[in-house]
């Protein structure tokens, strides 16, 4: 076996192909022709060693004659598809009979040529095939991406009713057309769950389509679901596909399904009833395999006593219904998830990642804290953005209650006091304790350091802006305690 490259051809190549014939001047001719297009090429000359090049190297196409004398077309491409069913392999034969053609393709060949062959055909079939293998692999990449983004184990939570949840949607994902309603406050995760639901059920290799029900307005709504054909209204310009149709064999998954309209509910119940729908516009039936998926943050029980979301619809749904507690109910769960953002948002940010592509932050103990013990009304989404925002603004690996939003520290009860002489009430509060030692530490070592903030903050190995922010909210004026100071050293008394 032989390889060959253009001579001073800098081009990327456009793949590498694999000649296995036993002629040497039908590999010399398909060689010649191949480099000109820019490939790189190796040459075997019997299925043996064209079998120990394929074990050895990988290819993005082979050219395989199917008469050799020693082991034939045929048994190479056997034992090849035994073990490879991705690689394009084109049979090349003189003897250009259907039945042999018909035999190599159900034996996996990708093609069949006859010698001797067209030049312009070849080339355009081996490019076309050699695209498509790719295309399959960047689809396949994508897929396994896809799924393992939404694997059970990057579903963060340790808590009880996490692990409960996980493995009810490990059962749910084995059906393939069952309803699931998603229930929870907004921020809970559930859409994370419908995703996940998908790519570990039978349907995952086709489309998930999210529906953001709230979002679109009721006319539109029923446009984007089902379609409409060329002229269906005022604007139809063009013939669309609608959700339903794009989503057909795999799933579609409705965000906010309480604020659908009663006339959208009705037609959305004869989907999941018939299979079926027309196109706005349209007289033609299309049957589509559609598995649904639905969430809300409303009580639809309710909205159905009230005649607001029809009961028929809501039984549909409901077949299978997943409850997303909120993160107050899992409170075990805020520290692996706040340790899974500061991963996510550190490699974005590109700073304080280790070795290990590992987030360095951490939160000091104040702060871890104050959110343990925040009530969290916005929940998964809200902590996300919280912690964003941290990394956002960390200057060093211990991250002070100094970068978070004033309303989680003023709803902890984490007040600003402006009197330093004034002692605390008997009924203080843990964070107002330790921000009052801290006050009085920071306020002893400005006084020690003649009121330098550069020297105190030296003094603590803190950056100065993390000493700042820190006067900022615990309410030290240092101007006017410096003076107060130099007046007292004078001879003055306060006041």
């Amino acid at each position: 076996m032989h390889n060959s490259t253009s001579s001073g051809d800098v081009r990327t190549p456009r793949g590498r192909i694999l000649i296995v014939d036993d002629e040497a001047d039908i590999r010399e001719s398909l060689e010649t022709l191949l480099l000109l297009e820019g490939y790189n090429v190796d040459q075997a000359h019997n299925g043996n060693d064209g079998l120990r090049a394929m074990e050895s190297s990988n290819y993005d196409l082979v050219l395989l004659d199917l008469m050799m004398p020693d082991k034939s077309g045929m048994d190479v491409l056997t034992e090849v598809r035994e073990r490879d069913t991705d690689t394009p392999i084109c049979m090349i034969t003189a003897y250009g009979s259907v039945e042999v053609a018909v035999q190599a393709l159900k034996s996996g060949a990708s093609d069949y040529f006859s010698k001797p062959w067209d030049n312009e055909k070849l080339l355009l079939e081996i490019d076309r095939l050699i695209a498509k293998r790719r295309l399959d692999r960047e689809n396949t990449q994508l897929k396994r991406a896809l799924k393992q983004r939404y694997a059970f184990p990057n579903i963060i939570g340790k808590s009880e009713k996490m692990l409960k949840i996980l493995d009810l949607v490990a059962q749910v994902a084995t059906s393939r057309s069952t309803t699931v309603l998603i229930t929870g406050e907004t921020g809970t995760g559930k859409e994370l769950i419908a995703k996940a639901i998908h790519a570990h059920s039978s349907r995952a290799d086709c489309a998930f389509v999210p529906v953001n029900s709230g979002s679109l307005p009721p006319d539109l709504l029923e446009s984007t679901l089902f379609g409409h054909v060329k002229g269906a209204f005022t604007g139809a310009m063009a013939t669309r596909k609608g959700y339903f149709e794009i989503a057909n064999k795999g799933t579609i998954f409705f965000d906010e399904i309480g604020t659908i309209g009663v006339e959208t509910q009705a037609k959305l119940l004869r989907v999941m009833q018939e299979k079926e729908f027309m196109a706005l516009g349209s007289a033609d039936t299309i049957k589509v395999d559609v598995r649904i998926l639905a969430a809300t943050n409303s009580d639809l029980k309710r909205m159905v006593d009230e005649e607001r979301f029809r009961h028929d619809l809501y039984y549909r749904l409901n077949v299978i219904n997943i409850v997303m507690p909120p993160l107050r109910d899992r409170r075990e769960d805020i520290l692996p998830l706040i340790e899974h953002f500061f991963d996510k948002y550190c490699a974005d940010n590109e700073k304080f990642v280790g070795p290990d592509g590992k987030s360095q932050l951490r939160f000091d103990a104040e702060a871890t804290q104050i959110l343990m013990d925040y009530n969290w009304p916005g929940n998964v989404r809200e902590l996300e953005n919280v912690v964003e925002r941290a990394v956002v603004l960390a200057i060093a690996p211990t991250i002070s209650a100094d970068v978070l939003p004033d309303f989680i520290l003023q709803a902890q009860g984490v007040h600003l006091r402006h009197d330093d002489s004034a002692p605390l009430p008997p009924d203080a509060s843990l964070f107002e304790i330790l921000n009052d030692f801290e006050r009085r530490r920071i306020i002893e070592a400005l006084e020690v350091h003649n009121w330098s903030q550069t020297e105190t903050a030296e003094k603590f190995r803190i950056p100065l802006s993390t000493l700042n922010q820190k006067i900022k909210r615990l309410g030290i004026d240092v101007r006017k305690m410096a003076d107060r100071a130099r007046a007292e050293k004078a001879g003055f008394g306060p006041g």
